[in-house]
Order: C-alpha cells, then structure tokens, then sequence
C-alpha cells in the first residue's frame, strides 16, 4: 500500500480472505501511526502529547476500543478531495478507568489542526450517543482549532449536535472537558456545558474571540494566555475547575475524579474500602479552629482531619477562595464538602463564591453525592459593586440548589453562622436532614456588636459612658441569644457535639441516610435565578 496525496491507495486488490485480513492490518496501520512522523514531531516540540499518547494514560492498559478509525471526510473544493485522512482528526471509543467503563473523543492537532468538519462532528455525535446509552462517563480531550473553515456552515451545525447532546447528557452522565490545546469561538460552549474542565498551563487557552480581535475591536493587547490561559480560567473567570503543568499530570487527576463519580444518575458513587477508623477522635479540631471568631484559621486543615486518610479533591481550588468544594471519602463513601474558608474574606459568601457553591450542589445532586455544609461565614460581602453585581441573584442561586437538592445534606456549624447566608448555606430551615453545632457556635441574625448597636442604640447615646454601656449590651445579647445552647433549645440544630468526635457522628448520620428517598413536586424543570 502506498500514499498518494494523503490519500491510501491498494496496490492490487487482494485474491482471497488472507491477502484481505493483511490489506486490514496495513490501512489499520497507516491510520494507527497519524499523518507523519514530522507532525507527531511538530506536536511534540510544543510540549503536547499526540491523542493517542493522550487516551494511554487516561484509560486502563489495553482497554480502549475504537470507533470508526477508517472514517474520512467526503467533503471537496479548496483542496480537501486530495487530503482524506483516517480518523478525520478525532478518536473516538470507549475503555475502562480502574475497571469501570469511560467513553472518550480525542481531537488529533496533527490532522487538519483537529478542526471540526461534518465526519468529524459525526464522530463525536455517535460517541456521545453511546455514552448515554450505555450509561457511562463521557471524556473529551480537547486540542482543535475549531470549525473546518473549507467545510462552511457544515461544521458549524456540528457543533450544534454536540453542544445539544451535551445538554442532554448534563445531570445523566459525568462529563469531562480536558482542555490540551486550542479552544476558541463557539468550539469553547461544549466544555462550559460539562460537569468539569480540566487545563494544563502554557499549551491550553479557551476564548470566544482570540487576541487579534480583541486588538482590532478595543485596541487591548494581550497574548493567548494572558487572555484565556489556564491560570486565568482558574482563577479569574472560574471557567476551569483544575488546572496542572503537565499533561501526565491532569489526566492523572482525571482518572483520580473519575473514581469519585458514579458512572450514571442512576448509580451511587463507588465505595472503597477504608482504613481510617470511623471512630478515630481528631483531638487536633480542639486547637485547630480559634474560639474567638475574629481569627482566621484554614478550613482545609478541618477537612483533612475528618476524610478518610485526609485525602481529599479540591473543585475550583484557586476561584472564589472563600468558600472550600470538594470530594472526599467518609467511612470509604463519597461525601461532598461544601465550606467556609475563614483564611479569605473571613469566609463571607459574595458573587462568586454563590455561584461556585451553587453549581457544586447542583452537581452532587444530580449525581447521588451527599452533601455536608462546615459553616463558619458572618454574612454576605456589603458593598455597592456586590449589590450593583447581583448578589442577591447570585445568592439565591445558591439557595435554590440546596433547597432543590434531594441527597442526604448535613450541616456543621463550627463557628459564626450569621443572618442570611446562614440561612443560605444548608440550615435547617431549608432542608439539611441532621444539623449540627460544635460549643464555639454562634447562630444570630448578625454579630453581637452589631446588634447592641441597632438595638440598644437609644441606650447606648443616651449613657454616661457609651463605651462601657455598648461592652454591656454586647456580653448581655451574646449571653441570652448567641450561647452555643440556643439553637438547639429551640431544635434548630439537632445536637452540639465534641469537636474530637465530629468525624463518628459524620460517618453514623451518612449511614442512617443512605436509603434517604425525596420526591420532587411534578413539574417539567424549575425555573432557578440567573
């Protein structure tokens, strides 16, 4: 077999079922090794994996079935009639990750830059189909320049199918987006539909319209990254929830999130068996978290301490720092996490931070994943650009996931829990199955100066000394309202309990809530804030 012009050619047609199976083995072969040696270089060079290599590493050794390797494209003009590929510039199939079935499509930059044209998109269509058959996580490895510009207004409707199955697929089956190269124009709406987006820095930048137009339009200049790059959708826009240096390294972390999911809505997370005792007492939580609500201190030490082994995956670890999603194990179940970070912000909610939480809950709704709420906020952010923002949109954002969400929620109240966004952030009065407090909790309408101040104000003017009459008003509304006995006397929270013992109640509350089982209101979908 030879290549003529891109395009396999038979020497001669082969006379019987043997010379057949070899003519299979040879044009396997040629779309097995890609275009060229010197593409695969060029690839290379860049620091970038071809998608082969790609799909190696995410999936188990040997597992991976492919379809559709001998597609090719039948679109012609501009030169395409000469240029047929196999493959048409994506893989597609299927494999398992530590056992379990993964779906996957993987764009080859070395084929026509990985643009999509109409076999392309075809492609894809037909994968993501199988997925939601079958029930299983759907993968894309991302590294295209977007539509086939020769193939017109055939490659945009490609698109289209694929931004409707992922729709959808969106609460049926996990769904990956790992960015590995270039994403721009409307190529970059199908990851922002996925459960999680996945970048790695220097080789992966995600826009609507490149640095070029942004010049040309606003006079900004900026460079690829500086525009789209991986640290800036991970820490300032909020469009990337991870973001590594090496390819290696965040499909590693792929695999490791895949073992956290379900394969489908209709499936419990995987159980793993756990070695930390359940009932190991975390003594360290006494000294751990200050008494005195003013001092900060890392929650992220909290949540080693309470997860099995202390191991947990952080969601969107560098945006909207003041409020902590991850996934971890209790007891070898998987558990979400959704909490306070005193360390920024002293932990308030603000815009940002409401949407995170929110999408997160909605997230581990959908997929069947309880949901424990560690509170330690004083409030939401005041201030003209939060109110002007929308905060009150965006908080009710979060509001409406966990009043919406139906998995076993448990909330903590380790500290501060004050007026609204104690409300907000899973109270009982909103749903959370069990409720509990640790002795440093405070649950009030707002802190204790702060309320002396509005409802002794009269007292306080009027005083031969403000100063002292303001301490007094303060230590008597702390005394009657904000002791940690309060809510639970009332049967707000279900019990105060030792901090040293926070991870064996956790465990116990999850196993009396496994079998938990809510209906919803009939209704075709709810129509949640924007």
């Amino acid at each position: 077999m030879t290549v003529l012009n891109d395009i396999p050619q038979v020497a001669a047609e082969p006379s019987d079922a043997r010379g057949r199976v070899a003519e299979l083995h040879a044009v396997r072969a040629l779309a097995l090794a890609g275009p060229s040696e010197k593409a695969t270089e060029a690839q290379h060079a860049k620091g970038k994996l071809t998608a082969r290599e790609r799909i190696e590493l995410l999936l188990d050794a040997g597992s991976f079935s492919e379809v559709e390797q001998l597609r090719r494209h039948r679109a012609t003009g501009f030169g395409l009639e000469a240029k047929k590929p196999y493959t048409d510039g994506v893989i597609t199939g299927w494999g398992t990750v530590e056992g379990r079935t993964v779906f996957v499509y993987a764009h080859d930059f070395r084929i026509f830059g990985g643009a999509l044209g109409e076999a392309h998109a075809t492609k894809i269509h037909k994968i993501m189909d199988m997925a939601i058959a079958a029930g299983a996580p759907l993968v894309s490895l991302n590294d295209g320049a977007g539509a086939r510009i020769q193939e017109g207004v055939s490659a945009l409707a490609g698109y289209g199918g694929i931004f409707q199955r992922n729709t959808r697929a969106s609460g049926v089956i996990p769904q990956i987006s790992v960015m590995l190269g270039p994403c721009a124009g409307g190529a970059a709406y199908s990851p922002a539909l996925t459960d999680f987006v996945f970048m790695v820095r220097e080789t992966s930048q995600m826009f609507i319209t490149g640095p070029d137009v942004v010049k040309a339009v606003t006079g900004e200049e900026i460079t690829q990254n500086g525009l789209g790059g991986a640290d800036v959708h991970a820490g300032t826009s909020g469009v990337a929830h991870f973001a590594y240096d090496d390819e290696e390294t965040c499909i590693a972390e792929v695999r490791y999130l895949l073992s956290l999911l379900p394969q489908n809505n209709r499936e419990h997370p995987p159980r793993a068996e756990s070695f930390d005792p359940a009932d190991r007492r975390s003594e360290v939580l006494l000294d751990l978290v200050p008494a005195d609500g003013n001092r900060p201190y890392d929650m992220t030490k909290v949540i080693e301490e309470l997860v099995d082994d202390g191991d947990y995956l952080e969601v969107h670890e560098r945006w909207a720092r003041n409020i902590i999603c991850a996934l971890g194990r209790l007891g070898g179940q998987v558990v979400a996490l959704v909490a306070n970070q005193p360390q920024s912000l002293a932990g308030v909610l603000d815009i940002e931070a409401s949407e995170k939480a929110a999408r997160f809950v909605q997230m581990c709704d959908a997929f069947s994943i309880p949901i424990i709420t560690l509170l330690d906020v004083p409030g939401f952010l005041p201030g003209v650009g939060q109110e002007h923002g929308g905060i009150i949109r965006h908080g009710a954002k979060l509001l409406y996931a966990y009043c919406n969400a139906t998995v076993p929620r448990i909330s903590l109240i380790l500290r501060k829990a004050y007026g609204g966004a104690y409300i907000v952030m899973d109270s009982q009065s909103i749903g959370a199955d069990l409720t509990y407090a640790w002795p440093t909790n405070e649950i009030a309408v707002m802190g204790a100066e702060g309320a002396a101040n509005v409802i002794f104000r009269r007292q306080i003017a009027d005083a031969e000394d403000p100063a002292a009459m303001r301490e007094r008003m303060v230590k008597e509304y702390k005394a009657e309202l904000m002791h940690p006995y309060y809510a639970a006397e009332r049967g707000l929270v279900d019990d105060v309990i030792d901090p040293a013992r926070t991870r064996e109640v956790l465990i116990n509350s999850l196993a009396m809530l496994r079998s938990k089982h809510a209906d919803l209101p009939s209704r075709k979908h709810g129509n949640p804030p924007q």
